[in-house]
């Protein structure tokens, strides 16, 4: 094996580990703490209901401009969010990254209202696929199965830590939490003792 193989090798390893980093990263945290409960949400709103079926009557053109007006949004919403953090303005970054969290529950909801009517466009069913097809062919690679194994084990050590601190200080029979009370009980008596 040549020096410039393995020099592309390593750089491939580096840009698939990249890949499946962010993936899990939006996956995990993004997706399944943030944005999966949102979309619920919206999901089972009653005025949804009936826009549906508004939609369903939508011309498919309507439906591919609406559509991508508001990915469009959502996109350039998470990229001058980005901008921000890089910045250093890392409130007014993450203000806006979930900010647009609803939009997107919003747009993922309207894909699955109008995905037939979306994918009837070839092009976009060409691009549909593709995305398709290289999220399986992460999900496949080794690294990301590595990743999210090393993810999967470092939550259940830091939820067991997280217990165990909570039944050593925070259990109602604890030292700490009755000691907690005594010097909260301490403070509101000098208070009440001033003020008289």
């Amino acid at each position: 094996m040549s020096f410039l193989q393995k020099i592309a090798q390593r750089l491939l390893l580096v840009v698939q580990f990249i890949l499946v980093f962010l993936f899990i990263l939006f996956e995990e945290i993004i997706w399944e703490g943030i944005a999966k409960p949102i979309y619920q949400k919206v999901q089972s709103l009653r005025i949804l209901q009936n826009l549906q079926t508004k939609i369903e009557k939508f011309h498919r053109y309507v439906v591919l401009v609406l559509f991508s007006i508001l990915l469009l949004g959502v996109e350039g919403a998470g990229l001058v969010a980005g901008v921000f953090f890089v910045q250093g303005k890392v409130i007014l970054g993450t203000v806006l990254y979930v900010a647009k969290i609803p939009i997107a529950a919003f747009t993922f909801w309207l894909f699955k209202v109008a995905r037939d009517k979306l994918l009837s466009f070839r092009w976009f069913a060409w691009s549909y696929y593709r995305l398709m097809e290289g999220i399986d062919w992460l999900q496949s690679r080794t690294i990301y199965k590595r990743t999210l194994e090393m993810l999967f084990n470092m939550k259940v050590k830091t939820k067991k830590i997280f217990k165990e601190i909570k039944e050593k200080y925070f259990a109602k029979d604890s030292r700490f939490i009755s000691e907690l009370k005594s010097f909260y009980r301490y403070i509101k008596n000098f208070k009440n003792r001033n003020n008289q």
